[in-house]
């Protein structure tokens, strides 16, 4: 489904990523880990064509897509919830949703797909005319997420989705993003809770000073003593 072949960014002249390479498999749903600064949300933004490549390539569905704007990415089945959900604050939780179904095939759904969106994240439902900046974090973030699957995603990237919420609302996106999963969207996870990304996670990567340092089942990893120890604390 997609294929990262030995990328590597640069920001300016120092790199930022490099040799990386992994793959996302149909319906599979798979996590990123590693420390601040690792080169996780570089990676994340360079599959959404938001950060260049320097070499390497990106191949979506057999088709090399390292070139393509973020725009065309969105149509052929990639959507992005960015790190600290970026949504439109001025704007109302409805009109931020329906920004997720510009490209012509989501635009025909719309209506169909906002109501999926609503039964996903019912606390969405009744705010749909309230103006997004005034939200929790929790719920600004299920507008996020909204906000992607407006666009039929076939592939979810998600950065960092519980990054400043309180613990009692992760373990409710941790199961909003498992829903995703089990509906047949891909999802690529970067997350900091490592044991949360494990757990719902079928592989794992690894990322350390912008390389991939391991990478395996998340079962297996979550078992390795210096995955413990590093991530988890133990």
């Amino acid at each position: 489904m997609l294929q990262i072949d030995q990328i590597q960014v640069n920001y300016g002249a120092a790199p930022a990523l490099w040799d990386v390479s992994l793959h996302i498999n149909p319906g599979e749903l798979i996590s990123v880990i590693g420390p601040n600064g690792a080169g996780k949300t570089t990676l994340i933004n360079a599959v959404m064509g938001l950060n260049p490549l320097k070499s390497g390539r990106i191949v979506w569905e057999g088709e090399t897509v390292s070139l393509l704007p973020p725009h065309q990415l969105c149509e052929r089945g990639l959507a992005l919830v960015p790190e600290s959900r970026r949504l439109f604050t001025t704007m109302t939780v409805r009109e931020n949703l329906e920004l997720g179904a510009m490209h012509p095939a989501a635009r025909a759904q719309r209506a169909q797909t906002l109501e999926k969106v609503c039964a996903l994240f019912p606390a969405v439902r009744a705010k749909l005319d309230q103006v997004s900046g005034t939200l929790s974090g929790g719920q600004q973030q299920m507008v996020a997420i909204g906000r992607a699957m407006m666009a039929l995603p076939r592939l979810l990237l998600l950065d960092e989705p519980s990054l400043g919420l309180a613990p009692s609302i992760v373990g409710e996106m941790f199961r909003s993003i498992e829903s995703i999963h089990r509906s047949g969207t891909a999802v690529m996870l970067v997350e900091q809770n490592v044991s949360r990304a494990l757990a719902i996670s079928q592989r794992t990567y690894v990322l350390e000073n912008g390389r991939v340092v391991t990478s395996g089942l998340s079962s297996e990893l979550g078992s390795r003593d210096e995955i413990r120890k590093a991530y988890l604390g133990i």
